[in-house]
């Protein structure tokens, strides 16, 4: 089971989530939208999904940049790993707080409000359940790192998704000793990834960054 979640799974929620939003962008790009039903109920959404955005986007930098960077580069920067924990278990907490009360607040929007809850979809309150048990395991495994910062479980984890990316076997072994909260924080966020087409989580590819550097934009009011 180890060897199937954490070396074969990995690549086929990958391919899902690659060809599966390729193929939906092509064949139903109408459905490829966030839903929104900020109309609805315009004040929460915006603080929730500010705080939301705001804590997943930097949640997930962190976790490129600490996974996905080779140790040598922290080794040559002088970073030393019990730093790089500390400051992956600081910068993490504090925007795992944001991410954690903007969900909250997008999900109660989605469950508690009579007009909202009669235009979402299964899908759409799944997703959020699904992002907030995920968020849940990672503040989860802050706790148990905190125990634990020589920072050997970080090299662990860098090293088996280094050996992901780059297509080498073995991968699975580098985690195979470490705690359950860390194995179904990894297990749960594949499952994300396959189920990433079939959801409005496509919408992320069509981000309006463009907003952050268009002309901007006069507006006159009418005299009366």
């Amino acid at each position: 089971m180890t060897f199937f979640l954490f070396q074969i799974f990995p690549y086929i929620a990958i391919a899902v989530f690659l060809l599966g939003s390729i193929l939906r962008f092509d064949r139903d790009p109408y459905s490829w939208r966030s839903k929104s039903s900020q109309i609805l109920r315009r004040k929460q959404l915006i603080i929730g999904s500010v705080l939301f955005h705001l804590g997943i986007l930097v949640i997930l930098a962190g976790h490129a940049v600490g996974l996905l960077t080779p140790i040598a580069v922290f080794d040559a920067m002088g970073i030393s790993h019990t730093a790089k924990q500390i400051l992956a278990i600081t910068a993490g907490g504090i925007a795992g707080v944001f991410c954690f009360i903007g969900l909250i607040l997008l999900l109660h929007r989605r469950l508690f409000d009579p007009r909202v809850r009669a235009t979402s979809s299964f899908s759409d309150v799944a997703v959020l359940v699904l992002l907030l048990g995920q968020l849940c395991l990672g503040l989860w495994t802050i706790t148990v790192s905190m125990h634990h910062l020589d920072g050997e479980e970080m090299v662990k984890f860098m090293e088996w998704a280094q050996h992901i990316v780059t297509f080498r076997g073995g991968a699975h072994e580098f985690i195979s000793d470490v705690a359950f909260v860390f194995k179904a924080h990894i297990t749960l966020g594949m499952i994300i990834l396959f189920v990433w087409p079939f959801t409005r989580l496509v919408h992320v590819f069509s981000a309006p960054v463009g907003f952050l550097i268009r002309p901007y934009q006069i507006v006159r009011k009418r005299e009366r």
